[in-house]
């Protein structure tokens, strides 16, 4: 006699391997800490620069995991274009299909956590204290002519900051 709906008190594969998975996956250096460690490396630099993992999560299937990345506004999405090579990326690290998907979250570009870096750029110059006075008068020569205070004031500061490169 067959009970139709009825699984015999029996699971699904999914459901029994889940926590297996998991701890295997674990147990083969798939621990948050190490996309974090090697980041760059896995990523590689382009990415790396614009990208920080900050989570890795478990669907209720249990198959495959999500990595959510975190970025900047601008730099979004250029990281969304690229999150398929990127998966393939983490996952020949592993040599299985680790990351099932890639989510990305955008962020202030001022960084993610405490102790941690901003993402890269330039960094920004002090602002220098004012010309030596014979810069300052040759500048004022420079912009003598000019009717309009506010333009001749930054000719002014131009004519210094190329006076005193040229000279350092």
């Amino acid at each position: 006699m067959r009970h139709k709906g009825s699984t015999y008190g029996f699971k699904q594969t999914g459901g029994l391997l889940k926590s297996r998975i998991r701890n295997a996956s674990e147990s083969r250096g798939f621990a948050q800490s190490r996309l974090l460690t090697h980041w760059d490396e896995i990523a590689g630099e382009d990415m790396a620069a614009i990208s920080r993992p900050v989570d890795i999560s478990y669907g209720r299937g249990g198959m495959g995991a999500t990595l959510t990345l975190l970025t900047t506004g601008a730099n979004a999405p250029m990281l969304e274009m690229q999150k398929e090579p990127l998966r393939q990326r983490v996952n020949a690290v592993y040599g299985y299909n680790a990351i099932a998907r890639i989510r990305v979250t955008q962020t202030a570009a001022t960084g993610f956590a405490e102790g941690q870096v901003a993402f890269g750029g330039p960094p920004k110059r002090e602002k220098t204290s004012r010309p030596a006075p014979e810069v300052a008068a040759e500048a004022h020569h420079v912009a003598e002519g000019v009717a309009d205070d506010g333009l001749r004031s930054a000719l002014e500061r131009l004519a210094a900051n190329v006076i005193t490169k040229a000279r350092g």
